[in-house]
């Protein structure tokens, strides 16, 4: 299980280094399945934060997020990341990990539905509720986030910009909710951040040189739809099994 969770997050953080999504999503069902809930929720929040930071200030570029729609999605957010507690403290490793499937497939159903149609701005709101809510739980608040940000039609760039800034700013909120709450079996153990950090700085260097490829391609979301699929299978075959 160690060499399978080292695999999950080095494959989480090459797929965030090409699109800005992906590592929690990706690398969430197999680490929940290694260690508790409550340790999972933390683990993945401390690895995501360097694959965010990574991504934005590695690259020798100036990011160009879409700032508004982000401070909405955070405010909307806070609300969201004390009732992700709540969740995260109701139910086992095995349900959360069910929640994380059907949370994907739902995000592929109303990214079907919603194709080909303008988001309209509001809905940046309830996308940071559910999003905080998911960040607190399963730590897998992107499919909201990225289904907010595709159907407002915004340029692939700047969406793979926006989502670390979302994502880290999520860190953040979970982190204070998380304390406040006084979950303290969410500090993940020390030795095994040391073990997994190396992995992300690896991940992410595979990943970074797949964006421009992918951007020029025209195959942008049909990677992150393919992304998303994987972790519907993972989480579902690592929940019952």
């Amino acid at each position: 299980m160690p060499l399978l969770v080292a695999v999950a997050v080095a494959a989480g953080a090459a797929l965030q280094s090409a699109t800005g999504f992906g590592f929690s999503v990706i690398a969430a069902p197999l680490v929940f399945a290694a260690v508790g809930p409550e340790e999972a929720v933390g683990l993945l929040i401390v690895l995501g934060t360097l694959v965010n930071v990574l991504t934005l200030v590695s690259e020798g570029r100036r990011p160009q997020p879409v700032v508004r729609e982000s401070a909405v999605i955070l405010a909307g957010s806070v609300p969201g990341a004390i009732a992700g507690v709540a969740v995260l403290r109701a139910l086992d490793a095995v349900a959360l990990q069910i929640a994380v499937s059907v949370g994907v497939v739902a995000t592929l159903l109303a990214r079907r539905v919603a194709a080909g149609r303008d988001l309209p701005g509001w809905m940046a709101m309830p996308a940071g509720v559910v999003a905080g809510a998911l960040s607190t739980s399963t730590t897998t608040a992107g499919p909201p986030v990225i289904l907010y940000l595709l159907g407002r039609d915004i340029a692939p760039a700047r969406v793979r910009d926006t989502m670390p800034v979302v994502f880290l700013g999520l860190s953040v909120v979970s982190v204070i909710a998380l304390w406040v709450t006084g979950t303290t079996g969410a500090v993940p153990d020390a030795t095994l951040v040391a073990i997994l950090v190396p992995v992300v700085v690896a991940g992410h260097l595979a990943g970074r040189p797949l964006f421009a490829r992918l951007e020029r391609s025209g195959k942008y979301e049909t990677v992150l739809t393919v992304a998303l699929l994987v972790a519907v299978t993972a989480g579902l075959a690592t929940a019952l099994l």
